[in-house]
């Protein structure tokens, strides 16, 4: 079954005609410049700075659906955990993590 697949694949698949260009080609486009960039290190920091705040909003509005069934004991864990990412966002700050532009 699988030489008779590969063999159907091999009989009616397409052909590619461009296997000779020296250069790559893909989407339609020759590709301009080399592909090793140097990317800050900041955009990862940044993205993964992104997700986690992402992931505990998802968390709050969990909180916030069952909120009157937690009562006041999960009114006070949400004030905690409100803090923590309050100080966790001050320390960022603090830290200059947001700053873009390098000081000399």
């Amino acid at each position: 079954m699988c030489i008779s697949m590969l063999l159907f694949g091999y009989i009616l698949g397409g052909r590619s005609y461009f296997y000779k260009i020296p250069h790559p080609f893909e989407s339609g486009i020759i590709s301009v410049g080399s592909a090793r960039l140097r990317v800050p290190i900041k955009f990862s920091l940044l993205a993964i700075l992104f997700v986690l705040f992402d992931a505990e909003i998802l968390y709050l509005y969990t909180w916030s659906i069952c909120v009157r069934e937690l009562g006041w004991i999960g009114l006070l864990k949400i004030c905690f955990f409100i803090n923590t990412l309050f100080i966790a966002l001050f320390y960022l700050v603090t830290n200059n993590i947001f700053e873009w532009i390098v000081s000399k």
